[in-house]
């Protein structure tokens, strides 16, 4: 292998090379054949702009998983794919043309579409370069976009087979509106923020009477649809209200005063006004007791006709004329402020309405139940799990979903009007259909296509989402086909738990619905990304890092090293420009390893005497290591714990490899590797790339190539993960107090100047294994090793540590020479820090929340820190005695 190679590594250059190498070679492609399949699919990202950090990290934990499942032997089906977003891209298109001075309702439905096609593919080109230079290795060839046709029929037949089952159904409801839209969104697309608001005290005329009933408000603008006043049946404050009438100030209108338990009594007045068409629990009063429902809104938040004089003005601004007219009648009766959570559009952050509309609604409740059991039961496992908790709070509390939009963009309701009648209409695929459909609802008709009119509104986005797992293996038009057989259900679900409602528990009830089986075996959520601000990290704050200008930078390595250091399972963290750093150090120091390697020389076969030959006990030392770590990593990825995986590996190949390993086996200059030695740096050098390649897969790749001892050619990315062997862990524990020994030993010299070439006589109280001698004295100088009996006599020339409860005592060949030692005073600092430590360990063992709250490991942990802690202590005090005494 010895060849020149780059000083310094240049991931530019690289990365596209190894890429494309992957790209030709075919290595991310899956068909159905006799191996273990592992399915994932890409939350797609939406398609209104370049992806964030949020997408590098949830996409970076898919291709770890993915990598190591194809190297470990599974035939690995990573399926890429794009959302196409309805209310965003719909909003972003729309934003781009007022700018060019074109208008939507101007340009009409199928112009507009061309132009949101147009956005869609050049977006579409810079999102999927984003996702390459990442490093996924998705399946290309299976790239599914929402709106694809095959994706596109199959949300039409879930919708017409839902609907003859009776789950879709048509409504007039109170639905949350996007005033800047001007759509219906979910519940779980509003933002909730503490806003402080102003309580307004509103007096109402009682009818017939000379008196008042005071109402406190927090939207006086509403009072135009006001239809009753409402007061709890066990306040007796309202008594003199029964079956009374008040008259609505400014509009002059009288409404009934209703009893309700709802009615709050400690808030406000205990009586409040109903407002049917703008606040969901006054729907519910105005069915209870049969009250009007008047909408004086228009779809963009404008007042209509029903706000009289105040007819087309916005409603923030409503309310403060309302105020003031209300104060100029003498019928504001006094103002106080109040916190108040106030609904955001997710979307268009405009601040939520509530109209009556009439909406397609799914329901929810029958179809929960499979979903909540396969949690709770465990058949689908979260990670972490006390995303369990949240699922069934959400899951109890379930309502039917809005599933239409009123957009452009999307998936059109499959529904088509006869008449203006709320039923004249049916649901069918397609205009010629949807005649048939008509035809046998009302015989001797005589419609024809021309007379239908299909529904102008679309589907909400999740709606083409939630069926996912199904309609990429095109699960619903063909149940039964090979692929939907081979692949599903799924392995594994990477994802924010910021969409745990949105789509994970969307699929979950679709898939249980549709074909009575779990959609995936296993969710990992990741924690979400934030800013310095603690804000989230999104398309729509535009708070991220600059995705690709971050990769230009350091190297897509370097980022995904960064990133899955700081992933915890559900547990948010900061970006810091600096883990991308760290990632590029240690990428670079990869390199550097391999540039060593590279540069050791074999032996001379006529050169025999010159030929370096290292211990024994070194390459038995980094054999056990080495599956001692294997053991450790698979545990951890398989129980999801990235963070640590990486950890572990980060140190194992920096300290054992490099520090001690290569530093020991390598000879110095006069002297030659033997080829036996040097095929056996390189073997477990290449078993460590592949531990490496799922987290840094460029790089491995390339060192991989650039290697050329192997029989075969085979690429890292389809090369074998490590079998696991058994290890001697008494051979790695042995060593490891070897390595403590000379690090203990070089902290001294550091400590106290002395010339790090500076030979030593070591003296334990123990004796040490001959094998390690060689090794002490090339890591530390250590020319001799003395097996004590006793502690010697003039200690003050020697330097002293402990290891563990071992004593341990260095004699420098300049000890005498130099001036005696201060070690009295380290020992003392280290019996302070000692006391110090431990009476932190007391307070938390004495403190009865820990006691009650701490797992029980963590618990027994801390005794032994105690126990062991307090023998150090006396340890050292004994010690201290006796050099007193001397």
């Amino acid at each position: 292998m010895n060849f020149d190679i780059p000083k310094k590594y240049d991931h530019k250059f690289v990365e596209k090379e190894i890429y494309d190498k992957w790209i030709k070679g075919d290595y991310f492609s899956s068909y159905p054949d006799n191996r273990q399949p592992y399915t994932i699919i890409m939350p797609p990202p939406n398609v209104t702009g370049k992806l964030h950090i949020g997408h590098a990290l949830n996409n970076t934990i898919q291709d770890l998983l993915v990598r190591y499942s194809r190297m470990k032997g599974y035939n690995v089906c990573w399926v890429p794919g794009l959302d196409h977003a309805s209310i965003a891209t719909e909003a972003k298109v729309v934003e781009k043309l007022i700018e060019k001075k074109k208008y939507k309702i101007d340009l009409g439905r199928k112009k507009f579409i061309s132009y949101v096609l147009k956005w869609v593919e050049f977006h579409k080109k810079i999102i999927l370069d984003q996702i390459k230079i990442l490093g996924c290795s998705c399946d290309w060839n299976r790239f599914q976009f929402t709106m694809d046709d095959k994706l596109y029929q199959s949300v039409i037949k879930v919708f017409i087979d839902l609907y003859k089952n009776g789950y879709i159904y048509r409504g007039y409801r109170v639905v949350n509106w996007d005033t800047k839209s001007m759509t219906t969104i979910s519940d779980e697309e509003i933002i909730y923020k503490n806003k402080i608001r102003c309580l307004y005290y509103i007096k109402y005329k009682i009818e017939c009477k000379n008196k008042y009933v005071v109402i406190a408000t927090t939207r006086p603008e509403t009072i135009f649809g006001d239809t009753a006043i409402c007061v709890n049946p066990n306040d007796n404050r309202f008594i003199h209200l029964n079956e009374k009438k008040v008259i609505i100030p400014i509009i002059n209108k009288s409404v009934p005063v209703i009893k309700d338990s709802c009615a709050d009594m400690n808030f406000g007045t205990g009586c409040f006004k109903v407002t049917p068409a703008h606040d969901i629990r006054d729907k519910y009063l105005s069915e209870k007791y049969q009250l009007d429902v008047v909408n004086i809104f228009n779809k963009d938040g404008t007042m209509n006709e029903k706000g009289l004089h105040y007819q087309n003005m916005d409603r923030f601004y409503v309310r403060k004329k309302v105020i003031e007219e209300l104060k100029n009648i003498g019928c504001l009766l006094k103002i106080e402020k109040l916190k108040q959570k106030i609904g955001f559009s997710e979307r268009s952050l405009s601040e939520v309405e509530y109209i009556p509309s009439i909406q397609w609604f799914l329901r929810m409740k029958e179809m929960s139940k499979k979903s909540f059991d396969s949690i709770k039961n465990e058949e689908i496992l979260f990670y972490p799990k006390e995303h369990k908790k949240i699922y069934f709070q959400w899951m109890k509390k379930i309502r039917d979903w809005n599933i239409s939009r009123q957009l452009w963009w999307g998936h059109r309701i499959p529904a088509f009007f006869y008449g203006k009648g709320i039923n004249d209409f049916v649901v069918a695929k397609n205009f010629k259909e949807a005649l048939k459909e008509v035809k046998k609802k009302i015989k001797y008709s005589r419609f024809t296509i021309h007379d239908l009119k299909q529904d102008p509104d679309v589907l909400d986005t999740w709606f083409s989402s939630w069926i996912l797992p199904l309609s990429v293996f095109d699960g619903i038009r063909y149940p039964y086909n090979n692929e939907i057989k081979y692949y599903y259900p799924l392995d594994d679900m990477v994802t924010g738990s910021d969409i745990l409602f949105f789509w994970i528990s969307r699929m979950i009830m679709s898939s249980f619905l549709l074909k009575n089986e779990k959609p995936f075996k296993k969710v990992f959520f990741t924690g979400i990304i934030r800013d310095i601000n603690n804000k989230k990290i999104s398309k729509s704050l535009n708070n991220s890092p600059d995705y690709t200008y971050l990769i230009n930078k350091y190297g897509a390595d370097s980022i995904r090293f960064g990133i899955v250091l700081k992933t915890i399972a559900g547990k948010d963290f900061f970006f810091d420009e600096k883990i991308c750093l760290q990632g590029r150090n240690f990428v670079n120091k990869v390199w550097n390893a391999f540039r060593l390697i590279n540069s050791l020389k074999k032996v001379n076969k006529f050169k025999k005497n010159e030929e370096y030959i290292p211990p024994y006990c070194v390459k038995n030392w980094i054999i056990n290591r080495f599956y001692y770590i294997l053991d450790i990593i698979n545990q951890h990825i398989l129980k999801y714990k990235f963070n640590e995986s990486l950890m572990i590996l980060y140190k194992f190949f920096l300290y054992d490899f490099c520090s001690i390993f290569l530093e020991i086996i390598k000879p110095d200059k006069k002297k030659y590797l033997s080829e036996e030695t040097y095929l056996f740096i390189i073997k477990y050098f290449e078993k460590i790339l592949k531990l490496l390649h799922p987290y840094i897969p460029f790089i491995s790749e390339k060192i991989w190539n650039l290697i050329k001892i192997r029989k075969n050619n085979e690429a890292l990315i389809i090369s074998s993960w490590p079998v696991k062997k058994k290890f001697d862990i008494k051979v790695v524990n042995s060593f490891e107090r070897i390595i403590k020994i000379i690090s203990l030993t070089r902290n001294i010299k550091n400590k106290n100047r002395i010339n790090k070439n500076a030979t030593c006589i070591l003296f334990s109280m123990k004796k040490e294994n001959k094998k390690y001698y060689s090794i002490l004295n090339k890591l530390a100088n250590i020319s001799k090793v003395v097996l004590l009996s006793n502690e010697p006599k003039n200690s003050s020339s020697f330097y002293f540590f402990l290891l563990n409860s071992e004593k341990f005592f260095l004699l420098f060949n300049d000890s005498i020479k130099s001036k005696k030692l201060h070690y009295k005073d380290n020992i003392i600092k280290k019996i302070k820090h000692l006391k110090t430590f431990l009476s932190i360990i007391k307070n938390n063992l004495l403190n009865k929340n820990f006691l009650l709250s701490a797992p029980k490991k963590i618990i027994l942990k801390e005794q032994k820190k105690k126990i062991d802690t307090i023998k150090k202590i006396n340890s050292l005090e004994e010690y201290l005695k006796s050099i007193q005494k001397k």
